[in-house]
């Protein structure tokens, strides 16, 4: 029976390695990782006190569904092999669903993140300065507006507790090299417009989202941790998107949203969620995987 709600696993039969703001990662042999995801959602890179039910498999099921759509895009880190037989017959209920054995690459320490729509910090920076990133962008833009073309605005990996922070294209460079940054935008902008592309029959505007990659000890590029899931893009509905405002999403924003209005100054510890906010923050992650899958996840 898989647990309904996993805040933070406890495996003993491998060696754990890192809590992240989402997911348990432990050592699977000198090669591979165990990735867990757990229930925990993080808004304003501050882990919240109440675990999401459903949320890990959601992230997991997507995950997985993405990463073979896209696989003729850039190889990733995905093993094919099961969660559950890595671990002892007591632990399975807490990878069921919801991990992945994957390939251990070293991470870039920047993220890719690309924006179709201007919104969220992207939005804020547009107002003060009209450009994004440094990237010039067309005066008199709404807000939740489409961009004329989706744009590359990388950002720094910040540890669990702190804030990430945009960076200029040029500041990615100096991060990876000349030839890497510029590979990584060319296969993050590819990635985006196929994804968004797909999502948008199935009734979704995936507004902007976050990839990762690694790099094996070749240099080759690899795609990795998890992609286009509601914790790493913004999902709005088509038939309720419209400019002007923050549109409702399928995502962690409405929890961003309802975070906006209590008084914290976004440090930990955040506000605890009250029933409601947690219940439709669920749904919205199951409805997002219906709408793309056709399917219902297992509960």
């Amino acid at each position: 029976m898989t647990n309904p709600t996993l805040f933070e696993s406890s495996l003993k039969s491998l060696k754990f390695l890192h809590r992240g703001k989402v997911r348990d990662i432990y050592a699977v042999g000198d090669d591979r990782l165990l990735v867990i995801q757990t229930d925990r959602l993080s808004a304003f890179d501050v882990i919240l006190p109440d675990p999401i039910p459903g949320k890990g498999r959601v992230l997991t099921e997507m995950s997985n569904f993405w990463f073979s759509k896209l696989a003729h895009v850039i190889p990733n880190h995905l093993t094919g092999v099961a969660p559950e037989s890595v671990v002892a017959a007591n632990e399975r209920d807490q990878v069921a669903g919801r991990a992945m054995v994957v390939r251990k690459f070293s991470p870039l320490m920047v993220e890719a993140v690309v924006r179709g729509y201007i919104i969220g910090s992207g939005w804020n920076d547009y107002q003060k300065t009209g450009a994004v990133c440094g990237i010039k962008l067309p005066a008199g833009l709404k807000q939740a507006e489409q961009l004329p073309q989706p744009i590359f605005t990388p950002a720094t990996k910040a540890p669990a507790g702190e804030h990430d922070e945009n960076i200029s294209f040029a500041e990615a460079e100096k991060t990876v090299g000349a030839e890497l940054a510029a590979k990584v935008r060319a296969v993050s902008i590819r990635l985006y417009s196929e994804a968004a592309a797909f999502a948008k029959t199935k009734g979704i505007i995936i507004a902007d989202t976050k990839f990762e990659f690694g790099i094996d000890q070749a240099g080759n590029l690899f795609l990795i941790d998890e992609i286009l899931t509601p914790d790493s893009s913004r999902f709005w509905p088509v038939n309720q998107y419209r400019t002007g405002i923050s549109p409702p999403s399928f995502d962690k924003q409405f929890v961003r949203d309802w975070l906006e209005t209590q008084p914290w100054n976004k440090q930990h510890p955040a506000p605890k969620l009250p029933p409601d906010v947690l219940a439709q923050t669920s749904a919205k992650y199951h409805e997002a995987l219906h709408l793309l899958m056709g399917e219902q996840p297992a509960v």
